[in-house]
């Protein structure tokens, strides 16, 4: 049996459900699964459609990007994927796409701000933007690089508590201890941007949730006095 199959097969499956969820549209997105033990992570092929995928055309890399199983390209932002799973530990997939409102917000540069229970239900702060990937990363290893400016990112920030990112003028990027729950962060993460988009049509001057509801709610499903789920 192939040792890489359970990898592969989460891969394919989050990979499949990218479209189902509305996060992306042709090729315009991608999971991988991370096997710790092994050090490699199966991710989608490149420019292969979802409607036909199957998991035997999942791509086992290592991370150094080296192809371990499969006979395609990985996915183009492999590199990435490999820089996110060296730096954030307890981490078992990323995913990336270029969901509508998640990714017009990379496009303006900006910060999500927390304006309601939805999003304070996920986290505690405002969902991070990057900053502009300098021209002398944009010239390098531009996907490793990518991943690099997300990591810089996140000094001062738990890629444990808050598992989402857009990069400027880019998209958004999440992850997770599972395939699935990183598949689980990027719908939510699409679902909250569309949300305060519709806020800031409806009241240019929104006012920031107040700490107290930001603490109740994120409090009531995260931590060791967590008490509620939907």
């Amino acid at each position: 049996m192939n040792p890489f199959k359970s990898i592969k097969e989460q891969a394919f499956e989050c990979n499949r459900q990218i479209p189902e969820l509305g996060l992306a549209i042709y090729t315009f997105g991608n999971v991988s699964a991370y096997d710790s033990e092994r050090g490699v992570f199966a991710i989608k092929p490149s420019g292969v459609a979802y409607a036909e995928l199957t998991s035997d055309l999942m791509v086992v890399v290592d991370l150094n990007g080296k192809v371990i199983d499969g006979t395609l390209n990985p996915s183009s932002d492999t590199n990435t994927h490999a820089v996110l799973y060296q730096c954030f530990s307890d981490i078992g997939g990323v995913v990336h796409t270029h969901s509508t409102y998640a990714t017009a917000w990379a496009q303006a540069q900006r910060h999500i701000p927390i304006y309601g229970t939805t999003h304070a239900d996920h986290l505690a702060c405002d969902i991070p933007c990057t900053k502009m990937m300098s021209d002398e990363m944009i010239s390098g290893d531009y996907e490793a690089e990518t991943g690099n400016q997300i990591v810089e990112s996140f000094k001062g920030i738990s890629p444990q508590e808050v598992e989402m990112v857009l990069v400027a003028c880019h998209g958004p990027f999440t992850w997770g201890g599972t395939a699935e729950k990183a598949l689980y962060n990027s719908a939510v993460l699409e679902e909250v941007a569309r949300i305060a988009f519709l806020t800031e049509m409806i009241e240019a001057d929104a006012s920031r949730l107040k700490q107290t509801l930001i603490d109740k709610h994120y409090r009531r499903k995260h931590g060791v006095d967590a008490y509620y789920g939907q």
